[in-house]
């Protein structure tokens, strides 16, 4: 049996390795200031920026890190959604309490995926 920690730290390893393979430029250093945007900013607001910011380029760092988000909170049935407009949109529907702990969740992982993006991996 596995903590919820040990979870999210094998579900950050997995992605940070997918993107530090070459496919993302500048993703650690992105990554360092993602928790503190989501916390000055809001969490739907970070969000929203971040998919404004990805559209029509491939292999963003905000497309990238919106994406591991949203695989993560739809894997934990936290917030359901199929794609970033989808996950966007559903954010604006959830009750307040749903919508906190998915911020505090997206949090938590976050911790994980700077460690292991700074980490050079």
């Amino acid at each position: 049996m596995t903590t919820i920690g040990q979870e999210r730290s094998g579900y950050a390893l997995e992605k940070v390795l997918r993107a530090g393979s070459g496919k993302v430029d500048k993703f650690d250093s992105f990554t360092a200031g993602a928790a503190t945007m989501i916390l000055q900013n809001g969490f739907g607001q970070s969000m929203a920026f971040w998919l404004q910011k990805s559209k029509n380029k491939k292999n963003d760092k905000h497309g990238e890190l919106l994406e591991i988000i949203r695989e993560w909170l739809d894997k934990k049935g936290m917030i359901k959604s199929s794609d970033s407009v989808s996950f966007i949109k559903s954010l604006a529907d959830v009750k307040q309490e749903e919508y906190l702990a998915a911020q505090k969740e997206v949090l938590a992982l976050l911790e994980w995926i700077k460690r292991y993006a700074n980490a050079g991996l």
